[in-house]
């Protein structure tokens, strides 16, 4: 794992989660298809910036009580609060939910998880499941869920720092995570300190043909000479 620093994070926060898509097109082609969300899900807080954060994962049930009992459950909750505070900050939950059918039926998030995840240095929470007590969720505290539901029913943690899926993103334990109102995607820590620049080619390449477009006379042929001169400047 490379180093997520002050600047890096700036960096990152200047641009959009689909311009980072964008950029890593550039740098990492053969990943085009995957890394990102792919399924939708609801973000509470539109109008925050990006969060910029690492990767802490866990998995949950809800739909029924844990299987665990006495020392054993509280070994597992402890665990995956500790596994939390010790991690890197900051951080990014992203948390599994593995009821199926029954998915969201519980939530993980409501205030009180929102405030102790908040103090451990997280940003926010990206999840398969669902969320509430949205009015009281701490300020800045991104929620990022398939729902909002009313109720905690028998949620429980089932283990934590394995690799997740959630909505289609596939994340491993300390990865490098962009996320905003348009989903999240993985960054790659090995071109980490190259998509600003990629992202600022791609958005040089694009300005090229909205500004044709949005000329006076706009035709198929200024539309084809701008995707050439377009082409040059990505590349």
């Amino acid at each position: 794992m490379t180093e997520l620093s002050e600047q890096l994070i700036a960096d990152l926060k200047t641009i959009d989660t689909p311009t980072v898509c964008n950029a890593l097109e550039l740098l990492i082609p053969e990943r085009r298809g995957y890394g990102f969300t792919t399924q939708p899900l609801v973000c509470t807080r539109p109008e925050l910036p990006p969060m910029v954060g690492i990767a802490r994962t866990a998995a949950i049930r809800a739909a029924h009580p844990t299987h665990l009992r006495g020392q054993a459950a509280k070994d597992m909750n402890d665990g995956y609060y500790a596994y939390i505070d010790e991690g890197p900050k900051p951080s990014i939950i992203v948390i599994q939910d593995l009821d199926d059918s029954q998915r969201a039926c519980g939530s993980w998030w409501g205030e009180v998880n929102a405030s102790i995840h908040k103090g451990f240095g997280a940003l926010g929470v990206i999840t398969d499941g669902s969320v509430r007590d949205l009015p009281d969720i701490p300020a800045g505290f991104q929620m990022m869920a398939d729902r909002v539901g009313p109720s905690h029913a028998f949620v429980h943690v089932v283990g934590y720092g394995q690799p997740v899926t959630v909505a289609g993103m596939r994340v491993v334990s300390d990865e490098l995570i962009h996320a905003d109102q348009h989903g999240a995607v993985v960054i790659p820590w090995e071109v980490a300190d190259q998509v600003l620049d990629a992202a600022k080619k791609v958005a040089a390449a694009e300005a090229v043909i909205i500004g044709a477009a949005r000329e006076p006379g706009f035709n198929i042929d200024k539309l084809r000479e701008a995707w050439g001169t377009s082409a040059e400047v990505k590349h």
